[in-house]
């Protein structure tokens, strides 16, 4: 064999390449770093939930939150009635043959409020209403009793939405129990009660005390 073909054959010690047999490739491992796409969607989900619980609409968190708005649209509210009543001899607004309470709480629009906003409770879906028209016809959140004067400091003036028109003695249900209608403008967490001298209440689901309605003061709802 000539020298050239034994150059051609063999490597230079120099450019040898490191060969490795197959036999000495450490083993495969089967262990993975990262997630997989199905383990992040599942993961992304869970925490999606975990964070409706937590914030969403009808957990306790959110509503505490909107039972604190919904008081101050009471308080705004009430302005509106005690100016009214101090123009009518002490009367709250009263219409005769009234069935929900946005045909009484009427007589306050335009005169004594034009702004409606408050009348709808942040803790609903309740739609919103167009400014500087009128109640009739439309939907509140709030109930109403009708027949009060402003004399009368400790009876309920105006509430949530209530579970029933009738008079609520000790423990009565008063608000929603399981976060339906009717009743659930704070899911199942209770509500606001306004009083004839102008405190707010917040209470939970059953009366703390009576809710009386006298035979001439009416409990309207609003409409559903």
């Amino acid at each position: 064999m000539s020298g050239d073909s034994q150059q051609s054959s063999v490597w230079p010690a120099r450019e040898r390449p490191n060969l490795i047999c197959p036999a000495q490739l450490p083993p495969r491992s089967h262990s993975r770093a990262g997630f997989s796409l199905i383990e992040m969607l599942v993961t992304l989900a869970l925490m999606l939930i975990i964070f409706v619980m937590l914030y969403g609409r009808g957990s306790a968190s959110f509503q505490r939150q909107q039972k604190t708005a919904c008081r101050n649209n009471l308080m705004t509210l009430y302005m509106a009635l005690d100016l009214y009543s101090r123009e009518n001899n002490g009367a709250f607004p009263a219409k005769v043959g009234a069935s929900t309470a946005e045909t009484p709480l009427a007589l306050l629009v335009p005169k004594y409020t034009t702004t409606l906003a408050p009348f709808i409770c942040p803790g609903t879906k309740d739609s919103p209403l167009t400014e500087n028209q009128s109640l009739d016809g439309r939907a509140i959140s709030y109930a109403y009793y009708m027949g009060l004067r402003s004399t009368d400091t400790n009876a309920p003036l105006m509430s949530d939405r209530q579970v029933n028109a009738n008079a609520k003695q000790l423990n009565d249900p008063v608000f929603s129990a399981n976060g339906k209608g009717p009743g659930s403008n704070h899911h199942k967490y209770g509500g606001n009660i306004l009083l004839c001298g102008g405190e707010v209440e917040s209470i939970g689901v059953k009366a703390q005390c009576a809710l009386p309605a006298a035979d001439n003061v009416k409990l309207l709802n609003p409409r559903k």
